[in-house]
């Protein structure tokens, strides 16, 4: 098809019509020792002609989960909501909606930024909910239960410490982390077929952290306002320190543990996933603790900020953007293993994995209103690419590797069938407009030479005398 005139470069091309095969498959590539079903990922035609056949167990297990977690959304829901109630109570109701409603501001910059940093491939909507609930009331309610157990217990073993100090330098990283983390690790159990490296361990685990923020926020500004006898200045002092100049110090936190469990998922099974949340908690704390404690460092606070909090942010700032390169690397060598079976084209490749790819593509499909279609065309073939690397690595696998393995090449056969029909879809759309505007030239082509077919008035003759 013939792309438009914004489009000089033809490896960032428009999607191309597949041919059932470009060019002849790759030969089987071996990727386990195991002989049979399910154990060797292989480039011939019947690999991608033959669906693994869907088991009634399966379906069974996948409507299991369903319920699951519809019934976990509804039992945090109810947490968080109770929750919330018990500190509107306690702090009084107009305290509550003001101090509520200062921390939604911090909440909506981490929840923009969340879902900016994960706007390719997003992660469902209930599960980020669900992410939110944990942190807002379920991770709340923990740090203050185990937190009034664990505090004596550190003060027990240094009864000359000063408390202020061990409660935020050692206790509340501790207990708080342990809490959040707890949010993410069920998040992976209940997501684990959309659980899919770093990235998504950031969003899940700041979306968790973001929560706790929120309802911790409120606690500080309701404080902050009770101490200062209900004058304005304490809490605008407050809330500029929380909720403006930090608003993504849990998140940064969290995010550490995140990264890891997120590495794991991508690369291993369940024990090492468990290892590395385990692994992860380590830095979560220690960032958390440093935070912490850097309010007990003396002298001009805005000199701390500057000198350590600030590059602290910077250094996350770079983690994320080295993240997503990384990310669109994996994403574009996984999809160009699909262009010798003719599932997409050279020129498809870069389109769908690269930043530059996909904002022109997105900037072309709006030029014929097509900008949604083409976005689930990039989500569902960025899906596809992560289905394919855990593809590699179940089939490295133990036997609970080879399960997954089946369920995984049924959901990759999936996904290529929808990405042919929304492709189709696309094709299809712009082939209308351009028929259209080829309609509408030949229309004014056609006035245009019956106007000049037409006989010109002779011009007025005097008269001869």
């Amino acid at each position: 098809m013939t792309e438009p005139g914004q489009w000089p470069d033809p490896t960032a091309g428009a999607p191309q019509q597949q041919p059932s095969y470009a060019q002849e498959p790759l030969p089987a590539a071996p990727l386990s020792q195991a002989q049979g079903p399910g154990t060797e990922l292989s480039h011939s035609p019947e690999y991608w002609a033959h669906p693994a056949p869907t088991t009634a167990q399966g379906k069974r297990r996948g409507a299991g989960l369903k319920v699951t977690n519809i019934i976990l959304l509804c039992v945090l829901g109810l947490v968080t909501a109770v929750t919330l109630a018990f500190f509107a109570l306690s702090i009084g109701a107009n305290v509550f909606l003001i101090c509520g409603a200062l921390a939604l501001i911090p909440l909506g910059i981490c929840v923009v930024t969340l879902r900016w940093i994960d706007k390719w491939e997003p992660e469902p909507v209930a599960a980020m909910v669900l992410g939110f609930c944990w942190g807002a009331g379920m991770a709340v309610i923990a740090a203050l239960v185990v937190g009034s157990w664990v505090q004596p217990l550190l003060m027990s073993s240094n009864a000359g410490a000063d408390a202020d100090m061990v409660g935020a330098v050692i206790q509340a990283p501790l207990v708080e982390e342990i809490s959040k983390g707890a949010g993410l690790l069920l998040l992976f159990f209940l997501r684990r077929r959309t659980f899919d490296g770093p990235i998504d361990g950031v969003v899940y685990a700041g979306i968790i952290a973001a929560g706790f923020a929120f309802t911790e926020n409120i606690l500080y500004f309701g404080q902050a306002l009770e101490e200062a006898h209900g004058e304005v200045n304490g809490l605008v002092g407050i809330f500029i320190l929380r909720g403006l100049m930090s608003p993504f110090a849990h998140v940064m936190f969290t995010a550490t543990l995140g990264v890891c469990v997120g590495w794991a998922a991508r690369n291993g099974g369940t024990g090492l996933v468990l290892l590395a949340w385990v692994v992860g908690l380590v830095p979560a704390m220690l960032l958390h603790g440093l935070w912490n404690g850097s309010s007990f460092l003396g002298g001009n606070f805005f000199f701390v900020y500057v000198v350590l909090q600030v590059p602290l942010f910077i250094l996350f700032i770079l983690l994320i953007v080295l993240l997503r390169r990384s990310e669109a690397k994996l994403t574009r060598t996984r999809l160009s293993e699909y262009v010798p079976s003719g599932w997409f084209t050279p020129q498809e490749v870069p389109m769908l994995a690269t930043g530059k790819g996909r904002r022109r593509a997105m900037q072309w499909a709006k030029t014929f209103s097509a900008g949604p279609v083409m976005k689930e065309f990039i989500r569902l073939a960025t899906r596809l690419a992560f289905t394919r690397q855990r593809l590699l690595v179940d089939a490295r696998a133990n036997a609970a590797g080879a399960v997954r393995l089946a369920a995984d090449q049924e959901r990759e056969m999936e996904l290529l069938n929808k990405i042919t029909a929304v492709r189709s879809d696309l094709l299809g759309r712009h082939a209308a407009v351009v028929w259209q505007a080829q309609q509408q030239q030949a229309a004014q082509y056609q006035q245009a030479q019956a106007q000049l077919q037409q006989p010109q008035p002779q011009a007025w003759q005097p008269p001869q005398g």
